[in-house]
């Protein structure tokens, strides 16, 4: 058995101590865990010999400690500080703060089985695919756009997606006010001014809106709507007289006409999305002249529509989202629904913000592009006339090949 001395004792702490100062000063750790490990072999070798060489050992020892002072201040010396640049790869504070997407509902409610909730769908799950940040906040009248808006951004929205025509004022107004902050606007495009110049190069360069052909989407389903009438009248139950409405009046009546010349088409515009009450009056009032076919084209305002349809034993469409499933009391009188994609737009336009790649300007979804169309027939499948469902292809090639045939400019 070998014996250890008080004195090679001291010299194994004292030569563990150098080395963890060492470590202390070395910020990478590099040069102390080497002398550490170093230590431990020279040491422990110098264990096994220490009761033979005794003396002789002791003066090795010293040699090793002059050894190491001397290899410290050099490496010391050469060592970089502490304040040194992070690795290229490293990211910083900036780099690695996530993005946050801010949504603004119009009026309506999230649950509105249109624009509002399937925006909502898009944009919440575009997000979450890109490990965004997100949140949104619904406006309980006109009043509150602006004040909404300025709300999801001084809460740190990065791209503010704003939903419907309704709100293209206050969209532009907070823009110009916020010029590095992304907008999203479904539904409004902005005109050039008196100028000619195109708003999107210029204050509203931050700007993207996503435009949808409504009458491409109207057409077809009055295609359909002339196909299956009896009576000879179609009907459409109209929110506001803006744009995207317009659109869809104009494309359902040409649509209707191109399948029966002679048919009879009924309108009325009600000044409001969120009416349904009157809705399903002026439902019954087509109804009651005749119309066997009614077009929704009003937010919850055409739902009252659709209801007076389904009350009535009469067929129904559906708009903006496949309201078979949105709005399950009336399947039965559905034949389908003329959609617009929102939730794809919607969800796509995140994502290219997310990769650094949204534009601004007009974001055009079409027949086309796969952006709006007809939603399948559901329980209508078999009571639609093979010669309808192929007039209604007919029709998709005729857009395709010339989209003014709907009627809008």
């Amino acid at each position: 058995m070998h014996r250890v001395s008080t004195g090679f004792l001291q010299s194994f702490e004292v030569c563990l101590l150098f080395c963890h100062l060492v470590s202390f000063y070395d910020r990478t750790k590099d040069i102390g865990v080497v002398l550490q490990h170093y230590c431990a072999v020279i040491l422990g070798k110098s264990f096994h010999s220490y009761s033979v060489f005794g003396a002789a050992m002791r003066k090795k020892t010293a040699s090793i400690f002059a050894s190491l002072t001397t290899l410290v201040m050099m490496t010391t010396a050469c060592a970089p500080s502490a304040t040194t640049t992070p690795d290229a790869g490293s990211a910083s504070p900036a780099a690695a703060e996530k993005q946050t997407v801010g949504l603004v509902l119009d009026t309506g409610g999230e649950n509105d089985k249109s624009f509002n909730e399937y925006t909502l769908k898009g944009a919440k799950d575009g997000a979450e695919k890109a490990s965004l940040d997100f949140s949104y906040v619904t406006s309980a009248a006109s009043s509150d756009y602006e004040k909404n808006i300025e709300t999801q951004i001084s809460e740190g929205a990065d791209l503010v997606v704003t939903v419907g025509f309704l709100m293209g004022d206050a969209t532009a107004a907070m823009a110009k006010k916020y010029p590095d902050v992304k907008f999203v606007i479904i539904d409004y495009a902005f005109a050039p001014g008196d100028d000619g110049v195109d708003p999107y190069t210029t204050d509203l360069k931050n700007v993207t809106s996503l435009m949808f052909a409504e009458d491409q989407a109207g057409y077809l389903a009055g295609v359909l709507a002339g196909c299956v009438t009896t009576s000879g009248k179609v009907a459409t139950v109209s929110g506001m007289e803006i744009p995207p409405v317009v659109k869809f009046v104009t494309g359902f009546q040409s649509g209707a006409k191109s399948a029966k010349p002679d048919v009879v088409t009924l309108n009325q515009y009600i000044p409001d999305f969120n009416d349904p009450a009157t809705g399903k009056s002026v439902g019954q009032s087509f109804v009651g002249q005749g119309a066997d076919v009614i077009f929704a084209v009003g937010g919850n305002t055409g739902n009252g529509g659709l209801l007076a349809a389904k009350e009535a034993g009469k067929m129904a469409i559906g708009v903006d989202v496949d309201q078979y499933f949105t709005y399950p009391e009336v399947k039965d009188a559905l034949l389908t629904s003329a959609v617009k994609n929102m939730d794809v737009a919607t969800a796509t336009a995140v994502a290219e913000f997310a990769a650094g790649a949204l534009k601004p300007g007009v974001e055009l979804a079409t027949i086309e592009t796969g952006g709006v169309g007809l939603a399948p027939f559901h329980d209508a499948e078999a009571t639609i006339s093979s010669a309808c469902k192929e007039q209604v292809k007919a029709a998709e090639a005729a857009l395709k090949a010339d989209p003014s045939i709907t009627g809008v400019k």
